[in-house]
């Protein structure tokens, strides 16, 4: 081989190496902005969903717009601002035993169930009407929605009639359906069917299923919850008759047997 040729031959070999060098060089700054825009919008995507977490959770919970509601649907049979005064018994009777409750309150249910049927008689026998308040505080102390649903399903008993109401809140108190404190089973709407299945005026009732799983009184419930809540009244269940408290003898809770109600509701009834 020549001199020449042989100079040409490593000239090429170099033009070769050069131009293979540029080509990996382009590939590594192509491959480099691959990597830099692939994290740019890797952290756009975590700071955005981040945003919307932080949105999300800034947004107003569904009872919370529902308390805050203006225009709120009360059921029929009710009274007063915003449908919050439910009185039920004859017209006649002169007294009025103020009632309330919390219907995921486990003390509740053993009062509806030991003395519920006693106060149920002297109502219809015109000794008394009843002044119904509900509370969904429980709500608030175990997380839930419980009491807000159900007082919402008792909105729309009521609206069906008012015995259709005492007899579905004396179906969510019973043994059979009324959960554990910590179970938060009437959340659910399908369980607070379940129970109205039991009560002949609810069951197959289209619309009040209807009022139920669209939260027809889910506004009612929070403003009747609200009218608890400034009463003053500490825990659930507080009967009071012209203003005070009726309570077993002897203590400041309520009466919790037949005896001890017979003989708080007669001393109230002479007062």
């Amino acid at each position: 081989m020549s001199a020449r040729n042989s100079k040409a031959s490593k000239e090429a070999a170099r033009e070769r190496l050069r131009a293979e060098r540029e080509r990996q060089a382009k590939k590594d700054k192509v491959r480099r902005q691959l990597v830099v825009i692939g994290s740019a919008v890797a952290v756009l995507a975590i700071a955005g969903g981040v945003g919307f977490a932080v949105v999300q959770s800034n947004k107003p919970s569904h009872w919370e717009t529902a308390k805050e509601e203006k225009s709120v649907v009360a059921p029929k049979n009710t009274e007063g601002t915003n449908g919050t005064t439910v009185v039920i018994g004859k017209p006649d009777a002169k007294k009025t035993l103020e009632l309330y409750e919390d219907s995921r309150c486990p003390v509740c249910a053993s009062f509806e169930q030991a003395v519920g049927p006693t106060v149920q008689k002297d109502l219809d026998a015109g000794k008394f009407k009843i002044k119904y308040i509900g509370a969904t505080f429980i709500d608030n102390s175990d997380n839930g929605e419980g009491s807000k649903n159900a007082l919402s399903a008792l909105g729309a008993a009521l609206n069906v009639s008012p015995e259709a109401f005492l007899e579905y809140k004396t179906a969510l108190y019973s043994a059979k359906y009324h959960p554990e404190e910590s179970q938060d089973k009437f959340a659910k709407d399908s369980y607070l069917l379940e129970v109205a299945d039991s009560v002949n005026a609810l069951k197959g009732n289209a619309t009040f299923k209807k009022d139920v799983e669209s939260g027809t009184y889910d506004a009612w419930a929070m403003k009747m919850s609200a009218t608890f809540d400034k009463s003053g009244v500490q825990g659930t269940p507080t009967l009071k008759m012209d203003g005070k408290k009726l309570t077993s003898p002897g203590s400041d809770n309520p009466p919790m047997t037949v005896a001890d109600f017979d003989t708080a509701i007669n001393a109230a009834l002479k007062g």
